[in-house]
């Protein structure tokens, strides 16, 4: 028997009521901030925590949180956004190296920073797009992310051997420019990523939604991130690649993300409509 429409929307708000205490405790607690990430996304992944718990309330669940670690840190990993692949969107790598890279090449040096950068296979992507174009030599790259665990994962570069055919796909339709196999090792589970793509990647704990700016990169890629964080936080993060990136620099987003309605967007051309990949302008621009 379902609750009358004034009870149900009374309900709705408790249970809001509590997330949004839930969040808090996390936030004081932890220092995880996560008060701002879109509300439905958040919502699903703290639900679908609690029932595999077995609590009744997320007023049990705020108590386990603050008094149970191991529970905390098994809510962080539902809220970590870990969906990802080498090569993901072939065609974005491949405006990479036809858009982006003969810019780079300019440079003596370049350094990149992949913000939110999961387990890390977009990282080894452009690790290998960067050694194929030879750049590799003269670039350091960032990798971030708030999850410590997921960067513990990011650093061994070893992913389930059934992901091997969707990743060698990828890295072909990409553009790539020798045998896929040549870059890793692999045994009956896993996938073995080569040790050589780890040199010059530089893995990093950093928050996007608390923490500041991370120096002056030449290209900034953090794809399908946005698209978790409320308005409010969104434009603190744009602000805070637009204050990251050297003019001239590149800003890469997700295919479902965009400048069109940031306050940013004077600051930015686009450069690849499809691809969401935009260039901070010059100061003459």
């Amino acid at each position: 028997m379902s609750l009358p429409a004034n009870e149900h929307i009374a309900a709705m708000e408790n249970e809001d009521l509590e997330i949004g205490l839930l969040l808090e405790a996390v936030y004081r607690k932890y220092g995880y901030d996560f008060r701002n990430y879109a509300g439905a996304h958040t919502k699903r992944r703290i639900a679908q925590r609690k029932s595999l718990a077995g609590l009744d309330s997320y007023t049990e669940m705020i108590h386990k949180i603050i008094y149970d670690e191991k529970f905390f840190f098994a809510l962080l990993l539902d809220l970590s956004i870990n969906v990802t692949e080498m090569f993901r969107d072939p065609w974005f790598y491949k405006e990479v190296r036809q858009l982006i890279v003969p810019h780079l090449q300019t440079y003596p040096f370049i350094k990149v920073w992949h913000a939110g950068c999961s387990a890390g296979q977009e990282v080894y992507s452009m690790a290998i797009l960067l050694e194929e174009e030879e750049m590799k030599e003269r670039a350091q790259i960032y990798a971030t992310d708030f999850n410590e665990l997921i960067l513990a994962q990011a650093k061994r570069g070893i992913y389930p051997i059934d992901v091997i055919r969707q990743y060698t796909a990828n890295y072909i339709q990409s553009g790539g420019r020798e045998s896929f196999s040549d870059y890793y090792t692999a045994d009956d589970k896993h996938v073995i990523l080569d040790g050589r793509l780890r040199k010059r990647i530089l893995f990093s704990s950093h928050n996007l939604a608390t923490d500041g700016v991370f120096g002056e990169m030449n290209i900034i890629l953090c794809r399908n991130v946005l698209i978790y964080f409320n308005k409010e936080l969104q434009e603190r993060v744009l602000e805070l690649f637009c204050d990251s990136l050297c003019p001239g620099g590149f800003l890469c987003l997700g295919s479902k993300e965009s400048l069109k309605f940031s306050k940013l967007a004077d600051r930015f051309e686009s450069v690849a409509g499809r691809e969401k990949i935009y260039r901070k302008k010059r100061l003459q621009e």
